[in-house]
């Protein structure tokens, strides 16, 4: 949430003044640490293999084409807002989160699978994002 709020004000400043936001944590804010994960690379046209991507997004995408039982039945099948406008633009309820579980955290973690489209157990688009909407790679061959 910081990082967001810091990302949004470094915008504004931009915009308004042409400032550039500090890059490092203000010091109010401690990183966060969580377990190593695999590291995934996006192709130059922002595509991803499934295989590529931790096991976890694996077992994830199953549970979405089988409609669940979701780990984190509050949040996942959720509509997901794109509000950082990452992903291509469409009306509100075209896409959906998912959590893909990081071992050895008792939280939700930074990953995710949006998908795109319905209906929601076959959808036409998967995502992934290993940084909590930072960056996504369109999952190819799906």
């Amino acid at each position: 949430m910081v990082r967001s709020r810091v990302a949004v004000l470094a915008v504004l400043c931009g915009l308004l003044s042409g400032c550039c936001a500090p890059t490092q944590p203000t010091s109010h804010t401690s990183p966060v640490v969580a377990p190593p994960t695999t590291v995934t690379s996006a192709a130059a046209d922002g595509t991803c293999d499934l295989g590529s991507l931790p096991p976890e997004a694996n077992k994830t995408v199953e549970l979405i084409e089988s409609g669940g039982p979701f780990p984190h039945p509050r949040n996942d099948g959720v509509v997901f807002g794109n509000y950082e406008g990452r992903l291509p633009k469409h009306d509100r309820g075209y896409y959906h989160e998912y959590t893909v579980p990081t071992p050895g955290l008792k939280h939700r973690g930074k990953r995710r699978i949006v998908t795109g489209g319905s209906p929601l157990t076959d959808p036409p688009e998967f995502y992934y994002t290993g940084d909590h909407y930072e960056s996504f790679c369109r999952i190819g061959g799906m």
